[in-house]
């Protein structure tokens, strides 16, 4: 099997071609179900387009991630450390079965999501960041990649866990998200408290609370010149915190 590189290299040859070597580093992959374009009006009255990053866009994302690291409140810099990580095993190949969502109102970038399919059974909720204050892009974000997590790609759990006092009161205490004992349990950012929502849950309880937060819901399709607008992102020259 021959794969292309997704990163330079100074030596081409060890004993095998790093084409042929490729294969066995990316992270293992199974096909996942697009993520169709959707809009949702935000609180702040702007209709925000929520759809999958591209890798062409990468590289522009990662210079505004970079500078969380060097903020020292409110675990930015943890947060900001782990999503470009993320962000970069997406691009390079090193990450299991991602997926990378963007929210962008008036073709600039509101927010951004990920995650990852662990198994068949099992999503892990990576980050979740607003670039845009006011109108809960965050939230909104969450909602979608719930949505994605157990309307389409139809799996059982969605595994979270908290850097922050702020996330852990806004989703774990918020929702009431019950937890695996630890450390039977752990999730892998970490290896901190698995917190999770299940099917059930979701349909029950958490929809209706992240739509209540957002104040709408998500829409498809998206009329064709709005989601153009939405394909070339103007990206902060830094992000609000």
């Amino acid at each position: 099997m021959i794969a292309e590189v997704p990163e330079k290299v100074s030596q081409t040859e060890i004993t095998f071609k790093v084409e042929e070597i490729e294969p066995l580093l990316s992270g293992p992959k199974s096909q996942l179900a697009p993520f169709e374009p959707a809009m949702i009006k935000i609180k702040d009255g702007s209709t925000m387009v929520i759809r999958e990053l591209r890798k062409d866009e990468a590289p522009d994302l990662l210079k505004v991630v970079k500078q969380l690291i060097d903020i020292d409140h409110d675990f930015y810099d943890i947060v900001g450390v782990r999503v470009y990580a993320e962000i970069l095993g997406w691009l390079r190949n090193r990450l299991k079965d991602p997926y990378m969502l963007v929210g962008v109102v008036d073709g600039e970038l509101a927010a951004f999501a990920d995650g990852r399919k662990r198994d068949e059974d099992i999503n892990i909720s990576l980050h979740t960041l607003a670039f845009r204050r006011g109108g809960r892009a965050g939230a909104a974000m969450y909602y979608a990649k719930c949505q994605y997590v157990f309307e389409v790609l139809e799996q059982s759990e969605f595994w979270a866990t908290y850097e922050s006092y702020n996330g852990w009161k806004r989703w774990g205490f918020g929702m009431a998200q019950p937890s695996y004992p630890w450390p039977e349990y752990q999730h892998e950012l970490g290896g901190a408290t698995v917190y999770y929502v299940d099917q059930d849950y979701w349909h029950s309880t958490v929809k209706n609370y992240v739509k209540q937060i957002v104040g709408s819901e998500l829409v498809r399709p998206v009329p064709g010149d709005l989601l153009e607008k939405s394909r070339k992102i103007k990206f902060p020259e830094k992000p609000l915190v």
